[in-house]
């Protein structure tokens, strides 16, 4: 007997006292309630079924029965006069239930078990009939070993009904075979045919297993059919242990670091200390994941140590290991280095693939601009040295002004036609470059005409001008002149190039928020080449995003040093004795942006302790003096170190109108003073308007 039908007959019995109880209990009483609500729910499930139930109803209406029977036996008991009766009735109703079990067998799983067992003894007569020989195989001619590999073959079952065909060792290694198959029943596929069926018949491991789709030869077919299996465990030995250079990549670096990659060659510069490895994607693979640190881990070194760098060209990779970071080397600059060529481009730094990085004193499109982002320490003043020293070699006009005055800075200024400090000679020299515009605009080339700048056309009567604004931000914060500052700046961006006035801002940060307007940023990124040193990892994404890369070629952080860890940290540990100090080697490292992708690379270095006259020409180049005459008619050629002028920005009250009420202090947060301040300048001429208005 089923559990199911005794737990059923069980709940019958022990319910039949409290259903003939309920009828002599009071309207209320929790016996009572439970027998309404049990034959309640009997009779709504009842209707329930006959309304909606189409499939099965008969069935439902089986297993329902017990609680329907129940509220019929409780309302004949209401209404029928002697207790007696009651328990009379109860009794026939769990009577009846536990011959009927109606809710056991009107299951699946009871109905199913059933059939089970009235089939069982077919199905015993089917199992003693004897099974079907398995037809002999005919003898093919195979040699002693395929008939060695059968006998073991067959001694398995002959997994997934398959007959070995031929077996062929391999040279040189004893225990590594290649195994033809084909199914037993001709005409039908091979299926369910595993490794580990393979591995357990032959007794080697399911690694060593290899399935290969069978080709077609004379004399033989192929298909479904067929299959060709290798049974490697010497070849796979040999290949953990001693692998080829294309095997241990494969296995290693094609798998993990550079998944899809084929080996194609190696080859060793000893004068720069590199090792190369060339490799081949699949054209299946689309946009290669590289894995940085497994492929260091690879190459026997670490990714904080800056020795592995990969390059991508289209299918090919090339995977650059250094005996020493190109990152920690140090690259003295020489004014070789710093002689821009007749495109203009000159050697600013060194890519972490050895590679020159360079930048551009003018483009087709004009003079260039330049930008150079880094925190205090990070090199910034080494890379705008490098600028300066480029184009006073070039034959430009190199003015530098700073927001604060420093050492190296001072001998900067040594090698440029002007040099100034603070904001109010920044505002001056911004002012001179823009009247420079106007001026320029209307001197006569060698050919007698008016021409748009341009490096390659002879006859100019002016050189090329390179503007350096140092610690930019501190400047356009002023409170005085810091509105100025930024609307000029932005405005010698847009229009200096066709002028050959080219502007440079050095700076800590290049966010709109700080003084950096979008145009501004915009213009020297179309038309320069931006820098950026030594950035907090977490302010990465947010600089790269300012400067217009895509999110995919945003680059990782770079590590807080390129030195190799020092070996005995746990002898040190045991010991008590302190780590040693971690080699700052960082500084002048960061990214240089020639395109859509930053570039990871280290700058030259310029030593201000030793003299930096040999980077520069020997002669500091300044306008001519035609130049210096059209401003000085304008007022704007002077020493730009004095104090303000009277009505130089802006009328200046009298002293007395301000005897009782406080002096207005000017300050950025004010309308912008200066022509660039202004909405409606759009060309030189506008800007210098404005600037002989504010002189009264």
């Amino acid at each position: 007997m089923a559990l199911a039908v005794k737990l059923e007959r069980i709940l019958y019995v022990a319910a039949a006292p409290f259903l003939g109880a309920a009828a002599n209990l009071p309207a209320h009483h929790p016996v009572t309630d439970t027998v309404n609500l049990a034959g309640g729910i009997g009779v709504v499930a009842t209707v329930a079924v006959v309304c909606k139930e189409k499939d099965n109803a008969g069935r439902r209406l089986v297993q329902w029965s017990p609680l329907t029977l129940a509220a019929a036996v409780e309302y004949a008991a209401r209404h029928t006069a002697g207790a007696q009766w009651d328990w009379v009735m109860a009794g026939g109703w769990a009577m009846l239930c536990c011959a009927v079990v109606p809710i056991s067998r009107s299951t699946g799983r009871y109905r199913r078990r059933r059939r089970a067992l009235a089939a069982a003894p077919a199905a015993k007569a089917l199992a003693a009939a004897p099974e079907p020989a398995p037809q002999p195989v005919t003898d093919d001619g195979a040699d002693a070993y395929t008939r060695g590999v059968r006998q073991l073959w067959e001694r398995a079952g002959s997994p997934a009904r398959t007959h070995v065909v031929v077996a062929k060792p391999h040279p040189h290694q004893p225990h590594d075979l290649t195994l033809l198959l084909r199914a037993n029943d001709p005409g039908r596929p091979i299926n369910g045919l595993r490794e580990a069926d393979v591995a357990a018949a032959l007794g080697v491991h399911k690694d060593d297993i290899v399935f290969i789709e069978t080709t077609q030869m004379a004399g033989r077919q192929a298909g479904p059919g067929w299959q060709e299996v290798q049974v490697i465990p010497d070849e796979r030995r040999r290949r953990r242990t001693s692998p080829t250079v294309a095997e241990w990549w494969a296995d290693g670096i094609g798998e993990t670091a550079i998944p899809g990659s084929r080996f194609v060659g190696k080859s060793r510069t000893d004068e720069r200390g590199v090792t190369y490895w060339t490799a081949q994607l699949a054209d299946s693979i689309g946009e290669p994941r590289i894995d940085r640190a497994a492929l260091a881990r690879a190459m026997g070194t670490t990714f904080d140590e800056g020795r592995v760098f990969v390059d991508i060209d289209g299918r090919q990779v090339l995977v650059s290991v250094w005996d020493v970071s190109p990152l920690a080397k140090v690259y003295p600059a020489t004014r070789e280095l710093l002689t821009p060529d007749k495109d203009g481009w000159y050697t600013t730094a060194f890519l972490a693939n050895g590679q020159p990085a360079r930048g551009r004193v003018y483009t087709d499109r004009g003079a260039a601009h330049g930008l150079f982002a880094a925190p205090s320490g990070g090199g910034k003043t080494q890379l705008m040295a490098l600028a300066v020293a480029a184009n006073a070699n070039w034959g430009a006009v190199v003015w530098l002004v700073t927001e604060a005055p420093d050492e190296k800075t001072a001998k900067l200024g040594v090698h440029c036609n002007r040099y100034g400090v603070g904001a109010l000679y920044m505002v001056r020299a911004m002012r001179a470059l823009v009247a420079l515009m106007e001026i320029r605009g209307e001197m006569l080339w060698a050919d007698g005409k008016l021409h748009d700048w341009d490096a390659k056309t002879p006859g100019c009567p002016y050189r090329p001008i390179a503007a350096f604004w140092d610690e930019y931000l501190s400047a356009a914060a002023n409170g005085d002149y810091g509105t100025e500052i930024v609307d000029l700046a932005q405005f010698l961006s847009v229009k200096g190039r066709k002028y050959a006035v080219g502007e440079h801002v050095a700076s800590q940060s290049i966010y709109v928020q700080d003084g950096f307007t979008t145009l501004l940023l915009e213009n020297i990124r179309d038309n320069g080449t931006p820098i950026v040193l030594k950035v907090a990892p977490k302010k990465i994404l947010d600089m790269f995003k300012t400067l217009g890369v895509a999110a995919d070629d945003i680059p990782e952080p770079l590590p807080r040093s390129f030195s190799k860890e020092n070996e005995g940290r746990i002898e040190r540990i045991m010991q008590g004795q302190a780590e040693p100090p971690v080699e700052s080697n960082t500084g002048g490292v960061g990214w240089i942006v020639p395109g859509r992708k930053p570039e990871v690379m280290r700058t030259l270095f310029v030593d201000f302790k030793k003299p930096i006259a040999p980077l520069f020409p020997a002669e500091v180049h300044g306008l001519t003096a035609y130049e210096i005459a059209a401003l000085e008619e304008r007022g704007l050629w002077f020493d730009w170190n004095e104090p303000p002028r009277p009505g130089e920005f802006g009328d200046d009250p009298d002293e007395d109108d301000w005897d009782d009420e406080p002096k207005p202090s000017r300050t950025s947060k004010g309308k912008g003073r200066g022509p660039a301040g202004r909405s409606s300048i759009a060309s030189p001429e506008d800007a210098l308007a404005a600037i002989k208005r504010l002189r009264g």
